[in-house]
């Protein structure tokens, strides 16, 4: 019987062990997003922060580096990708379309590769 009670005890401890490790939601991450100025950095970081799950987004303007606090189980990188290129600006992998590139006020068209 003492057996019995210790097994089960031990299976609960275990159990309950696991259920406490969580995932970390939440990841860092840096990419990066092509832009010139201030305009960029407000509409960047605005886009970014639109997708559901970015906790932070912050845009250098010099090392054109966009670095997220993400939580995983909300959204993807890719999702912020797109609503980046969504206004135009080419991020990460993913490349703004030409019309949302042409919507660019004219300070904020960068140099882009063909």
């Amino acid at each position: 019987m003492k057996r019995i009670i210790l097994a089960i005890l031990v299976a609960l401890i275990g159990i309950t062990a696991n259920a406490q490790q969580k995932k970390n939601k939440n990841a860092n991450y840096s990419m990066e997003v092509n832009g010139n100025c201030d305009q960029c950095k407000k509409r960047i970081e605005k886009a970014a922060l639109s997708v559901s799950g970015v906790k932070s987004a912050n845009w250098d303007v010099e090392s054109h580096q966009l670095k997220l606090i993400l939580n995983e189980e909300k959204a993807s990188v890719g999702q912020v990708e797109k609503a980046i290129a969504k206004v135009g600006h080419d991020a990460g992998q993913t490349k703004a379309e030409t019309v949302d590139y042409e919507n660019l006020h004219s300070c904020c068209k960068y140099g882009r590769n063909p």
